[in-house]
This record gives structure tokens, sequence and C-alpha cells, in this order.
């Protein structure tokens, strides 16, 4: 028998059983689909992400890391009117070289785009080969029923009806969670715009860059173009009711939509269409016994930031090591009550750095395109009841003609008139004010956690600006260590990469004296940081504690405490922070 049961094989349902699968602890994979859903959503793959992948498995990493494209073919997102025309603007990621230089330093990897077409298969094909996790798919769940020390999954599929018992049920099966159904966890949160989507392939910009974003403002059609591999792309687009074409025939729509925004004489193919709510919404509780909610089963933001996809991965690497240490008997279960505390500041952090690019799209325009703003208000007054429930050929024809009056003032900026070319220049200056939405390095290595867990220190997590675009590593109690190379055995190796499974793990420069004051019974494991291949005086500045101090990390990479007093003064304040974490596993954490 499986001692966790995960429910949905997307990114956050994989990662966990991978990291589990280090661990010798068998899973049971549940999902509903056959196949990976060809129908990309998410495309941002954060560095992050792919750091907590290599934790699973190099070789998965590196087969994931091979599906993106090289930065420079992903990095320059542009504003049209038209897609043949000049663009009215454009951010190029790759134009500040000193910042591309310095993220290129904070991981072994960097923020690619992966379709998420693309990655599931590398990941499904990863828990196939695991012998620890069975894979079941085409298994739609029904129930979930609690027991103290366990907790069932009922399921249906094409030949029968089962019932798998385990310790622990992760429900990671979407954002239309059936676990979280079953548990009655309501989610919290606004409904912010009703979306469809066109996944095609099509020969554009055959003669010059090929932008990654292609945001386009016309009288025809507003929405985003998002490039993919092999001259795929999706185009996406609002709408405001679900008696619209768009949503009730996407291929009868798009048929006619796609030739107004690609041009008429491009001939294109298309693969899926689909929609779906873009909602700010988080689960009022993560877990409930011993089912708890990972990725967007949890927590469901705009898809302005990338952060839904990556979010999940982390939810998976915090529960990992703490289902881990729980079921090894190494801690009790109150361990994983801090699952939630950790987690649902960093997603709310997320959530609102999402809903802010949303909204701040409208700067660009300004007046002169379809608002978000006015989407938001006007999609819940047609969600209404009264509203929804009348013709839908009324419905549907004053929803269509307010997207079309909507549109239409786009045209101010088309032609050569003196207050065209004013407004297309407007446009250009406010572009750049549009970064925090495309680069937001602060959040992908930042986010840090507080709680029972973390010896907190009275100096606040140092931050350069909004702690958005740009990242300063720092060993602050709670952040993410910072990635050096450390020299040993045939190549370099990360700090990332010594990280004990189980223990801890302690980073200094004084590794002799550190050893000798760390009795072998501590669940502590010694790490020299005079391996570093960085100069000395970098890794000073990156590890915050002198030549003689020491930084305690926990196994999933996250700063529990450090101290810059050497070891001989410091060796009672670190058996003081182990009993400390002791106590409030506990205490404090089950309280």
């Amino acid at each position: 028998m499986s001692e966790v049961t995960i429910a949905g094989a997307g990114a956050a349902g994989c990662t966990l059983a991978l990291l589990l699968s280090r661990y010798g602890i068998r899973c049971t994979v549940l999902e509903r689909r056959t196949d990976p859903f060809g129908h990309p959503a998410a495309h941002v793959i954060n560095a992050r992400s792919q750091e907590i992948w290599h934790r699973a498995s190099p070789a998965l990493a590196r087969r994931i890391a091979a599906l993106a494209a090289p930065a420079e073919e992903t990095s320059v997102i542009r504003w049209f009117t038209d897609l043949h025309h000049a663009p009215l603007g454009d951010i190029d990621l790759l134009a500040d070289t000193a910042q591309v230089e310095t993220v290129r330093n904070h991981s072994r990897f960097l923020i690619s785009h992966i379709g998420q077409h693309l990655l599931m298969p590398v990941l499904w094909d990863a828990l196939v080969l695991d012998p620890h996790i069975d894979f079941q798919r085409g298994v739609h769940i029904r129930d979930v029923t609690m027991r103290s020390e366990s907790a069932t999954v009922h399921t249906d599929s094409r030949d029968d009806t089962a019932e798998i018992s385990s310790r622990f049920v992760i429900g990671a099966d979407g954002a239309n969670s059936t676990v979280r159904d079953a548990l009655g966890i309501a989610m919290r949160g606004p409904e912010l715009a009703n979306m469809g989507s066109v996944f095609f392939n099509a020969k554009l910009f055959p003669h010059g860059i090929r932008p990654l974003l292609s945001w386009i403002y016309s009288p025809a059609f507003c929405g985003v173009l998002i490039a993919h591999a092999d001259d795929d792309y999706v185009l996406m687009t609002p709408y405001l009711s679900r008696h619209q074409e768009i949503a009730r025939d996407g291929r009868a729509f798009w048929a006619r939509a796609l030739p107004r925004v690609i041009g008429r004489h491009v001939p294109f193919r298309i693969h899926s269409t689909g929609t779906w709510t873009m909602t700010s919404q988080t689960a009022e509780f993560f877990a409930r016994g011993n089912v708890i909610l990972a990725g967007d089963a949890a927590h469901r933001f705009p898809h302005t930031g990338g952060f839904g996809l990556n979010s999940g991965v982390q939810d998976a690497h915090n529960l990992a090591w703490k289902l881990a240490a729980v079921l090894e008997g190494r801690a009790p279960t109150s361990l994983l009550h801090s699952y939630e505390s950790e987690r649902r500041p960093v997603v709310e952090r997320f959530a609102e750095q999402s809903v802010a690019n949303h909204f701040r799209l409208d700067d660009v325009m300004d007046g002169l395109g379809v608002s978000n703003r006015a989407l938001a208000q006007v999609s819940r007054v047609f969600a209404h009841p009264v509203v929804d429930g009348s013709p839908a050929v009324i419905v549907e024809k004053i929803a269509d003609r307010l997207m079309n009056l909507s549109m239409r003032r786009t045209a101010k900026l088309l032609g050569d008139r003196p207050s065209a070319r004013d407004l297309r220049a407007a446009v250009e200056r406010r572009i750049s004010a549009q970064l925090e939405h495309f680069a937001s390095t602060g959040l992908e290595f930042g986010y840090a956690y507080s709680g029972a867990l973390i010896r907190t220190e009275s100096t606040p997590q140092p931050m350069d600006g909004e702690g958005v675009v740009h990242y300063r590593p720092t060993t602050w109690p709670g952040a993410r260590v910072p990635h050096v190379w450390l020299s040993g055995g045939s190549e370099a190796m990360s700090t990332h990469d010594v990280l004990d499974l189980r223990d801890y793990t302690l980073f200094t420069l004084d590794p002799q004296a550190w050893c000798a004051v760390v009795p072998e019974a501590d669940p502590v494991s010694v790490v020299g940081l005079d391996r570093a291949i960085a100069a000395r005086q970098r890794v000073l500045e990156l590890f915050e504690v002198g030549e003689h101090g020491a930084v305690l990390v926990r196994p999933d990479g996250h700063v529990v405490w450090r101290t810059t007093d050497c070891a001989a003064s410091a060796a009672s304040q670190l058996r003081r922070c182990l009993g400390d974490v002791e106590i409030s596993l506990a205490t404090e954490v089950g309280s």
C-alpha cells in the first residue's frame, strides 16, 4: 500500500511524487486524463522550479531544460495595433546586460519558456519509470473520506470502482479540485475575467524578431499572442458571457478571428481551443485531517506573472521533506501544520503581484482599449443569474456589442495624424513601467518563510527596491540559501546539491571548528564554504556570517538560523536552536 495518494498529475502532483521517491516513499498518483493535456496553459518556468526538479533528479532537470528555447529568442515583449505594422513599443529583457549577468549568478538555471504541453509528457514519463510511484490514469475521484490515521480516495475508472487508502492524501487536482470539494473547503477571492484561447500553428514574423509575447490592441481584436516552439502560438482574448460564440463554439469563433489577427494571407492550423476564468482565489484552508491541498487546488492567480505552475512546484517542495520526516518517524504529524503557515503568505504575495500586473496593463493604453478594470466589473454583471438567465441570443448580442465598442477606441492610435502619432508615443513611454510583469527575479528567488521552524531576527529581510525585479541573495532566516559553486569530485556542485535529504546542513568557512562542536548524534551535516570556487570575499558577502560564523539550512534549502559567532561561542546557540525547533513541532506548530 502506498503511504501517500496524490490526486492529480499536474506539475505539483508530479513534483511531489518524484521528491518523495528520493526518500523511498511509495506514492499512488491518480489522474483523470489518459494523456497529457495538449492545450498549453503555463509557459513560464522559473529557475527555482528547475532547481527543485534537479533536487528530484538531475537527469529530469536536464531533460526539462533541453526543452527551452535560447534566452535570446524569448526576451522581447511587444505591443502592436497590427502584427504586420511597426510595434508601438517593446521591452527587451536582455537589454540590461549587467542585470542579466547578475541573474545568471543566482542559480545554475535561468528562467525559461517551456509550454506546459511539452513539460508534462516529460514529468509523466518520469512517473512511469519510477519504481516507487504507481501512476494510474483515466481515474476519476468521486469522494475522499478521512479517519484518524489515514484517508481513503473513492474512484471510478473505465473498468471498475475502487477505494485507495493511505496515510495521507494530497489534493493536487487543479482549479476544480474534487478533493477540495469533498473536504468542503471554499475558495476566497474575486473572478477577474473570462478568457478564451486558441492553440494554433502558423509562420508568423518570418523576417524579424519573434516576440515571446505580443500584446495586440486593434479595433478588430484585443488580446495577447504567446509564442511557443515549432511555430506554435496561443492567442488569448477576454469575453463577457458564456453565451458568446467564443465560449459556445470556440473552433468556429477562432476560424473567423485568426485571419483578422495574423493576416488573411497567412495559413494556419488550429490544434485546440479553450476557455477559462481568470481568478485570484485562495482556499480558506490548505488541509483538513490527513488531506492536504497543493497547487491550483489551493490557490489560483491571474496568468500575469507566471506564478501559477511555479508556486505549485514550490508547494510540493515545502511539503515533501515534511511528509518524509513524519512518515519515517523523525517528526510528529504536527510538522505538517507548518505547510500552510509557511506557504500561505508566499502565495498571497504572488497573488497580489499577479493582480497588480493584470490591472497595471491598463496604464499602457490609458483609455484606448479594453480595460481590465472595466472587464472585471462588467463580467460580474453578465455572471449575475438574472442576466445570465436571459434569452441567450439577446445576451450574446449585448456582450458582443460592448466588446466591439470597447475595442473600437483603439482606432485613435491608427493613421498618420499628429494626434495618432502623439498617442503612440505616449504608449511607448508607458511600456517600460510594465517590467515587473515580465521580470520578477526578486519574487522568483526571494520568497521566504517565517514561523515556528525559523529562528527569527530583529532585522527585516533585505530587499532591493520593491523586491520584485531585483533579488539580493541573503542568509536572512527563512530565505533560500544562496547558490555558490563548490569544488569536489569530478565536477563542481552547487550549495543546493549538497543539502542533506533528512538532516540540517550547516554552511561555514570554518568547517573544522564547527565539526568539532557538532555532536555526531545531532541531525546536522557540516559543509565547508572553503571549497567555494568563487572568491572568498564574494562568499563572505553572500553568506553574511563572517569568517567563523555559520548558516543552518533545512532540507528544502531555506535558512533556519545563522550566527556570526565562532563555533566555540555559538555551539550552545546551535543546540538551543535545534531544541527550540523540536519543541515548536510539538507545541507551537500543532496549536
